[in-house]
């Protein structure tokens, strides 16, 4: 008897074992899907992984039902990479596999092939003498005449009616033709019953198609450029990882391509990453231009049957040169990868929140690519500390590019203190004087503006002017977010909406107020204040739909909008030549948050938006409004100075043991009830300090301490570099399951987030 190891996609550790039918031997293989039933209902789609003749001994095997695959759709190296997240990130393997994935290929019918009707003549109309007979045939006809007549144009065979010889039509779809012709489906299905035409299916790719590679619209790269180029191919033959620090608008992206074209000239794939959605518009048409359909997209909002066509893709004999795509498109399969570029690494959205794997895309590419014998260029105008530190040690090699491509200028940063202008009543709302002059000057010039605000909605929360009441969530411990255009109050946590109250329930006041300034009332004021302008919102609220990203970044980058005002997606990476001023509203919400990569995260933020300004032309003004004007980080970001910044940074997370100087792992534990889970926090906080001690800080309630009705506690575990983390992940996995096997506590979820952001 034959038995295979199944990897399902449930969130339980290992593997699961089937017996496989005789009929079904030669089939199952590692790496092919088979339906397996999974309790007394259930059944899933699981990968095979481990085929033996080993019968497990003390349970009943059941038979796995159905065989899926005649060739693998998970390659050893996606298994190995599988098995490292799973370790690394202390999630079970079956998560991994249910991230990586695209839910077509976890389901027994999940997958539908893009399928259109196409229309051909048949066979005997197929020479001059049968179609003029056809012709004939439709003469009383009119409206089947002219779609016929339209097909024979559209096809090409119009002119094989001029002779005898007879002709191989081009296809035509069904849809074509009846465009073309302006005929209905009634029409076209007259000609079939007539005999004439024949309808038949045709399945057809969703993917990119975008024709031959043209390398001659790469462009040349500069002085700076080409000799940052050389650099990273020296440091490349060095190092496996090499970090590109090049200022804002330097040309690191052209400094890609001509990477992209060297690995494609030695057969080798590259994996291009990237954020955002909102900046892969942008890379894509660039790269598209030069690359054509050698060149494959790869993110979430793309539908699952176009992932699944990627994916299937990627494992045929032809697949993509280059993949493009945000974090998910690191878990693709890849046969002959030999370059993986990282752009904008320092980012937040690299790293996986929820759900489970909570993988960081940047470190898992690393280590794909060393399976794969890859190299990884990180790039980024301001690298996150963990990554710049590994550069300056020699872990990574380090190329800097230090001036703007065409030697254009660094914006210039003017600080405003509002602090002043708010006491001495100079505020126009959000906007200081200087702000209000520079966007007016903009926009009258046929220039444009950015102004960045990191809080979507209209107002960040209302309150009652008489007793100080603030609605909040039912579900989750957060006031909540007025939005206007809906008419609503949103919770930005579980997604709950309220009716906005016209009288307050407290005190029974009617003086309501919305308190504070989202992106939603930023544009109303812009409006108000600009009323020739043409205003466009760029946050989470106007990207839902398909080709909202492209929309909006399309009119910006054609001019047809004025004013873009953007939480953090306008500050990554976007490209625009107009922009001559760039507002950034309030930056002591983003140094006051409480976490203690606040900083990082508020010079990054404010550099890569200024960045946004004067790219192409004149040089560019950034306007960084804050009531804490002498901060040194201020100081800092308006001089660029990513050196003395990060020299800071080091200094205070060294003396409190922060990373890049310490290795963080936070446990949390979730239960809709606030007393079980504080009970089994302190219980689970008890026992990691006696086998960690004072690396042990909590539990605390997080700063939202209840979310969709579940209360958390966070436990911090902080780790001196060179500890044996593997050993330390084997006495957490411990402490979580003593506290799962006590009854009090079998229903508190408790989870891990290894390398927090």
């Amino acid at each position: 008897m034959m038995y295979v190891d199944l990897l399902l996609p449930v969130p339980l550790e290992g593997l699961f074992t089937y017996s496989v039918p005789p009929q079904m031997e030669g089939a199952v293989r590692f790496g092919v899907r088979v339906l397996a039933p999974f309790g007394p209902k259930t059944k899933h789609v699981g990968v095979a992984i481990r085929v033996h003749g080993d019968e497990p001994e003390g349970i009943a095997v059941r038979d796995v039902l159905r065989v899926l695959d005649k060739a693998p759709v998970v390659t050893e190296t996606q298994y190995k990479l599988w098995q490292w997240m799973a370790d690394y990130y202390m999630s079970p393997i079956g998560e991994v596999y249910k991230a990586a994935l695209p839910s077509g290929l976890k389901a027994e019918d999940g997958y539908r092939p893009r399928r259109e009707t196409y229309v051909r003549l048949r066979p005997e109309f197929r020479s001059a003498a049968a179609l003029h007979v056809a012709i004939g045939m439709l003469a009383k006809a009119e409206r089947q005449r002219a779609a016929f007549e339209t097909y024979l144009t559209l096809s090409g065979m119009a002119e094989a009616a001029d002779g005898d010889a007879a002709a191989t039509p081009a296809e035509v779809s069904r849809d074509e033709l009846m465009n073309a012709s302006h005929a209905t489906a009634a029409t076209v299905k007259a000609l079939e019953t007539r005999g004439l035409i024949e309808t038949y299916p045709r399945e057809l790719a969703r993917l990119n198609t975008g024709g031959e590679p043209d390398f001659g619209k790469m462009k040349q790269l500069g002085e700076a450029q080409q000799r940052a180029f050389d650099e990273v191919v020296a440091s490349m033959a060095e190092k496996n990882v090499t970090l590109l620090h090049g200022v804002t608008s330097s040309g690191k992206t052209e400094i890609y391509i001509h990477l992209i074209k060297r690995a494609m000239d030695s057969g080798q794939q590259v994996l291009y990453l990237l954020p955002e959605i909102a900046l892969t518009v942008q890379v894509r048409e660039r790269l598209r231009r030069v690359f054509g359909g050698r060149m494959g997209i790869y993110h979430s909002r793309y539908s699952d049957n176009e992932r699944v066509e990627m994916w299937q893709k990627q494992l045929s004999g032809s697949p993509f040169d280059v993949i493009v795509g945000a974090r998910s498109a690191v878990l693709l399969p890849f046969t002959r990868l030999g370059l993986v570029i990282v752009d904008e690494e320092h980012e937040q959205s690299f790293k996986q929140q929820d759900p489970a794997p909570r993988y960081h895309a940047r470190s898992t590419a690393i280590v794909l690519a060393r399976m794969c014998g890859a190299k990884v260029l990180l790039g980024t105008a301001t690298p996150c500390a963990e990554t710049y530190r590994n550069a300056t040690t020699g872990k990574y090699g380090l190329v800097e590019l230090t001036t703007r491509y065409k030697q254009i200028e660094l914006p210039e940063f003017r600080v405003v203190d509002i602090k002043d202008l708010q006491r001495r009543k100079m505020m126009s709302g959000p906007f200081s004087p200087l702000l209000m002059e520079k966007m007016r000057e903009a926009v009258e010039g046929g220039r444009q503006a950015i102004l960045f605000q990191n809080r979507r909605g209209f107002a960040p929360m209302v309150e009652c002017r008489q007793c100080g009441w603030v609605p909040r969530c039912r579900n989750c411990d957060v006031s909540l977010t007025l939005h206007r255009s809906l008419g609503k109050l949103t919770c930005h946590y579980c997604g709950a909406t309220y009716e906005v109250p016209a009288t307050c329930p407290a005190c029974g006041g009617r003086d309501l107020v919305a308190k504070g300034y989202g992106t939603e009332k930023i544009e109303d004021r812009v409006r108000e204040l600009l009323p020739e302008a043409s205003v466009a919102r760029m946050d989470l609220d106007t990207t839902r739909t398909n080709g909202a990203y492209e929309r909006i970044i399309d009119d910006f980058a054609a001019g047809r909008t004025n004013v873009l005002i953007g939480t953090q997606m306008i500050g990554k990476g976007l490209d625009f030549d107009r922009v001559s001023v760039v507002g950034i509203l309030n930056a002591d919400t983003m140094m006051n948050y409480p976490d203690f990569r606040a900083y990082e995260y508020a010079f990054t933020m404010m550099a890569q938006v200024g960045g946004r300004a004067g790219r192409k032309g004149s040089r560019g003004l950034v306007v960084l409004q804050t009531k804490s004007p002498d901060t040194p980080l201020i100081g800092q970001v308006v001089r660029g100075d990513y050196k003395a910044f990060f020299r800071d940074l080091c200094e205070e997370r060294q003396a409190f043991g922060y990373p890049p100087f310490a290795h963080l792992i936070y446990i949390y534990l979730k239960h809709r009830h606030d007393d079980v889970v504080e009970h089994a926090a302190a219980e689970l906080g008890s026992t990691l300090r006696q086998w960690f001690g004072a690396r042990v800080l909590g539990p605390d309630r997080p700063a939202v301490a209840r979310v969709k009705t579940l209360s958390i506690r966070k436990i911090v575990l902080k780790l001196e570099l060179g500890i044996d983390l593997g050993k330390v992940k084997q006495y957490l996995r411990m402490a979580q399951k003593q506290v799962g096997d006590d009854p009090r506590y079998r229903s508190v979820a408790t989870y891990f987030d290894v390398d927090p952001m």
